[in-house]
Order: C-alpha cells, then sequence, then structure tokens
C-alpha cells in the first residue's frame, strides 16, 4: 500500500499538530447525491450496492470526487452484523430497514452467535480492500459498526422506533436476556472492525447512534460498558501505523467525560454541545469530532459559512479536531452547499492557525 499523500485526518485524531482542520461529513456518500442515485437504480436495491465490493467502492469516491475531504467511510450499513447473524434483513420501501426475524423469543436469543466476518461478512472485507487500492494513498479509509446497544435495538424492535418499548421493557425486566444479546454483539462487532483493519481501513469509527435515548444508568449499564469493551477489543496498531478510533453517541454530551475515558482515540459530538466546552472538558484526552447541525446545510451559502466559522472558532487554534456535521447528511441537502462548508473548513482553519 503508497503511503499517504494526506494523513492530516489521522493526525488529528491523535491530536498532533495539522496545518488545518480536516473534514468528512457521516453518510457523505448517499442520497443527496445525483451520482449516488444513479450507482442506486443500477444496483436494483440498497442491499444490493452494499453487498457488491465494486459499487459500494464506486460510491465510497464520489463525495472524494466532488469535495475536497480528507478522508473516506467504507460504504455498508451498520445493519450488516445482525443481517449476518440470520435476523433477515430487508428494506420496506417508506420504512426503512427492517428484520424478518427480531429477537423476541429467550431461545433465539440464547442461540445467538457472533458470525465470522471472513464468511457471512467476506463482502464487506472485499469493499475495503478494494476501496484501499482506489483511493491510491490519497486519504485515510474510515471502517465502521454501529455499537451494541445500537445493534440490539433494532435486533429486538425489528427496525427503528419511536419508544423503544420492546428493547427497555426486554433491558428492565430480563436485564439477563439484553446482556446476552450485547455481550455476543460486543464479541461480533470487535471481530467485524478488526477484520476491516486487517483488510485496510486505518481507522475506524462506532456508531452508538441510539445510546442517548437511555436513562444516565442505564446508558452506563448497557451502553457506555459494551462500548468499553469494543475499544477494548480493537487492534491499536497495524503495519507499523495506530489505527485511531471513534466513539460517537448520538445525546450523549451529558456523559461526555465518561466517555472520553473508556480509551478511544477521538469522541464524536452531536449539535446539541458547544465544541469548545467539550474541548474544556476532555481536550487533553481526546480528540473531538463534530458538530454543526445537519440542518444548518438548508440555509443561504453564506449562513453556511458563517455558522462552520462558528464551530471553528468556538474550538479554536488548538489540535485534536475533526469537523463533521452532528449527524449524517440529510438526503435532501444541496451539494452545493456543502462544497461551501468544505471549503470554509480549509480556508478558515488555516485562519485561525496563522492567528489571522
Amino acid at each position: 500500500m503508497s503511503r499517504l499523500k494526506n494523513d492530516t485526518f489521522l493526525r488529528a485524531l491523535l491530536r498532533q499538530p495539522t496545518e488545518y482542520t480536516p473534514v468528512w461529513l457521516m453518510r457523505q456518500a448517499g442520497r443527496y447525491l445525483p451520482e449516488y442515485c444513479e450507482t442506486r437504480k443500477r444496483a436494483g436495491s440498497f442491499l444490493q450496492l452494499c453487498k457488491s465490493p465494486a459499487m459500494a467502492c464506486e460510491v465510497t469516491l464520489q463525495p472524494l470526487a466532488r469535495y475536497d475531504l480528507d478522508a473516506a467511510i467504507l460504504f455498508s450499513d451498520i445493519l450488516t452484523v445482525p443481517d449476518a447473524m440470520g435476523l433477515g434483513l430487508y428494506f420496506a420501501e417508506g420504512e426503512g430497514p427492517r428484520f424478518e426475524r427480531p429477537l423476541r423469543d429467550e431461545w433465539e436469543i440464547r442461540n445467538l452467535s457472533a458470525p465470522d466476518p471472513h464468511v457471512e461478512l467476506q463482502y464487506v472485507m472485499d469493499g475495503v480492500s478494494e476501496i484501499r487500492r482506489a483511493l491510491d494513498g490519497s486519504v485515510p479509509l474510515i471502517g465502521f459498526s454501529g455499537s451494541p446497544w445500537t445493534l440490539a435495538c433494532y435486533m429486538v424492535e425489528g427496525g427503528s422506533s419511536d419508544d423503544y418499548r420492546k428493547v427497555k421493557t426486554m433491558a428492565y425486566s430480563r436485564p439477563d436476556l439484553m446482556h446476552h444479546i450485547l455481550s455476543v454483539t460486543a464479541d461480533a462487532v470487535v471481530k467485524y472492525l478488526n477484520a476491516q483493519i486487517e483488510a485496510g481501513a486505518q481507522a475506524v469509527m462506532v456508531f452508538d447512534s441510539w445510546g442517548g435515548v437511555l436513562s444516565e444508568a442505564a446508558y452506563r449499564e448497557f451502553s457506555l460498558a459494551y462500548l468499553q469493551r469494543v475499544v477494548d477489543g480493537l487492534i491499536r496498531e497495524r503495519d507499523g501505523q495506530r489505527v485511531p478510533s471513534i466513539v460517537f453517541t448520538k445525546g450523549g454530551g451529558l456523559w461526555l467525560e465518561s466517555i472520553a475515558a473508556i480509551g478511544s482515540d477521538a469522541v464524536g459530538l452531536d449539535w446539541t454541545m458547544d465544541i469548545g466546552r467539550a474541548r474544556a472538558l476532555v481536550g487533553d484526552k481526546v480528540a473531538l469530532q463534530g458538530n454543526i447541525d445537519p440542518n444548518v446545510l438548508f440555509a443561504p451559502p453564506e449562513v453556511v459559512a458563517a455558522e462552520t466559522r462558528k464551530v471553528l472558532d468556538a474550538f479554536g487554534p488548538y489540535p485534536g479536531h475533526v469537523f463533521n456535521l452532528g449527524h449524517g447528511i440529510s438526503q435532501y441537502t444541496p451539494p452545493e452547499n456543502v462544497a461551501v462548508l468544505v471549503d470554509t473548513v480549509h480556508a478558515h482553519s488555516r485562519a485561525i492557525r496563522r492567528g489571522a
């Protein structure tokens, strides 16, 4: 593998000085791009797109052709892991992801086992390898997984949920079953992320999208403890290079210091917390990733630029910031506004470092 031409993202995750603030966007390859929609149409379905290494590579590279981004992220879905566990993932029109066989009965839960990433999920590893080759050392590649708690939510609810009634009922009434699901899923996530690293991912991110729906005590028991287990199990070095990790709990600002203590290199922030305050709390322990509200991208270009500068100013001229959205980019986002954001991040962060 060729040496990276742009390693700014990796250096920022390790809180090393950088010439500017690197930027990438959650869901940067997706439906807001017309070229993605064309590829998705050719694939026939979202799952077929995910399971084709060639097409996954194609859509991973699409935003990099448009924007001066500092990292690529593997195109896949967090639900590939429970799908590989035999739950039968499918996508219903207008409803999002669903499982044919959600976990409801005790015998199903007791029979749950972690899939072999080199068997049931080999298509993901093939995609990682193909993307690394195609990137040719231009920018780093991020691998990812859902967190054990977030995956368990989908696995028990059978899909997305408004109230998380089924999974929370299990957590409170049968914590033994909940912990069994989380334990098996944590093992699966560790194996999955480590296989991605071995296939070529140069950093990994864990998306705890639904951790913020829990009470503080429940978050520590059912989410944070398993995030810790995942981070503890990750490969930290590959081919003589550090492989940084990022943990992101949406709605987790109240527990920022606890999240920062589990050993990941960086913590992702949603848009509800001031990033300057976050840096003051944990900036000597971890890098921070975030955290502009994705809906800012619907505003006029001059507002997008102004709001982007506010986030950069709030963090200040310190090492350890990766600019990102506070959650995934909306499919309705005007692509031209993404260019404004990316260009503003690079230009303004350079000016901050010069003291201009």
